[in-house]
């Protein structure tokens, strides 16, 4: 609270925890005091003192939960009203300013695994980073299955969507690599948000939050009409598993501009986009020259910790620990990170016994 207090962080949230057992979500700091009429997520009026910034929000004026009696916080990119359950900030009691982004279902899946549960450990722990439950999906599947049952006998899409309408009815939102159901959802899913045309300015969680609602259920049937069309003539089936599509690929060094190849090795990745409200996440989409989709975004590295008198934790990074592509540890850990299969962090001295290739020491 010393450091926050010096009002520096204006992008991130902070979650804390220690091993006397304290913890705390503390929102952005550098929160300027404004007039709370107008709406910052659109242009205002320059020349109208009323719209200039004030002084900085205190930290008491901020939503910040600290040692909340439920036992956890949490946040994942979305609004501070949910960040311990019941015992969150309430957002009529704070400016309209303080949150612009809104909830995310990738925070109410947090939510669902969060609330009531007690008895955490780190199996626990990374049993739930890679729960496989989409509530966004749940949202949006329904609707979809309603527009489908309200077709017209005389409409041609209902005999060549009952196939997809098949897979999709008794699915349980769940991600897997064998999941047809998840290919159709995510190809249908991203499409959908196209054709809603958000403005390019709205936040990604709001278009997410609103894409069942406010799209029609025309626009839900022949999206998906589309969808499958598509997978038919890039896979030459409708029927394919998500695996097949889905794909973790480390072949180039290149940062801003990595290439990809559907001839080159790649592995399958069960999970999938964070914006349907999976917890472990990789956005994928296909790249110049594929028909594949490769992952280039989402989960950089994974990370479950226990606090205590002496830290345990594991860990994974989504390619491997260098940047060369000569280095044996240049992908080494794609299988893990896709499998959720987390690798022991050698912390302590003695844990680093047996596993240290080299040793350097400053000036030798």
């Amino acid at each position: 609270m010393q450091i926050a207090q010096l009002k520096a962080n204006s992008s991130n949230d902070t979650i804390f925890a220690d091993d006397h057992g304290e913890i705390a979500y503390l929102h952005p700091q550098f929160v300027p005091r404004r007039d709370d009429r107008f709406d910052y997520t659109k242009p205002v009026d320059g020349s109208d003192p009323a719209t200039d910034w004030g002084s900085l929000s205190s930290l008491s004026e901020l939503p910040n939960v600290v040692n909340p009696p439920n036992g956890w916080v949490d946040n994942n990119n979305n609004a501070p009203w949910s960040a311990a359950g019941a015992f969150s900030p309430k957002a009529q009691d704070y400016p309209k300013y303080m949150d612009t982004f809104g909830e995310n279902f990738r925070g109410l899946h947090a939510l669902r695994l969060l609330t009531g549960s007690r008895g955490w450990t780190l199996d626990k722990l990374q049993a739930a980073a890679f729960d496989s439950y989409q509530p966004g999906f749940a949202a949006l599947i329904p609707p979809l299955i309603r527009a489908y049952d309200m077709l017209p006998s005389t409409d041609p899409r209902r005999a060549r969507l009952a196939g997809p309408i098949a897979v999709l009815r008794p699915w349980d939102y769940r991600w897997s690599g064998e999941s047809v159901a998840q290919t159709l959802a995510m190809v249908w899913g991203l499409r959908l948000r196209t054709a809603l045309h958000a403005p390019d300015d709205e936040p990604g969680n709001k278009v997410m939050m609103r894409l069942a609602r406010d799209t029609t259920p025309e626009q839900k049937i022949q999206v998906l009409d589309d969808a499958v069309a598509y997978l038919q003539r890039d896979f030459g089936r409708w029927q394919v598993p998500w695996g097949e599509i889905n794909r973790d690929q480390r072949i180039s060094a290149d940062i801003d501009n990595p290439t990809f190849s559907d001839a080159a090795p790649s592995i399958p990745v069960p999970f999938a986009d964070a914006n349907f409200g999976s917890l472990a996440s990789i956005r994928s989409r296909p790249k110049p020259g594929t028909k594949r989709w490769y992952g280039d975004y989402g989960n950089s590295f994974v990370a479950v910790v226990e606090f205590g008198p002496r830290v345990r934790a594991r860990a994974v990074t989504a390619g491997g620990e260098s940047g060369h592509p000569n280095s044996p540890h240049f992908n080494d850990e794609a299988l893990r990170f896709a499998s959720g299969d987390l690798r022991k962090v050698y912390f302590w001295p003695d844990e680093l016994k047996g596993h240290t290739e080299r040793t350097y020491r400053p000036g030798e």
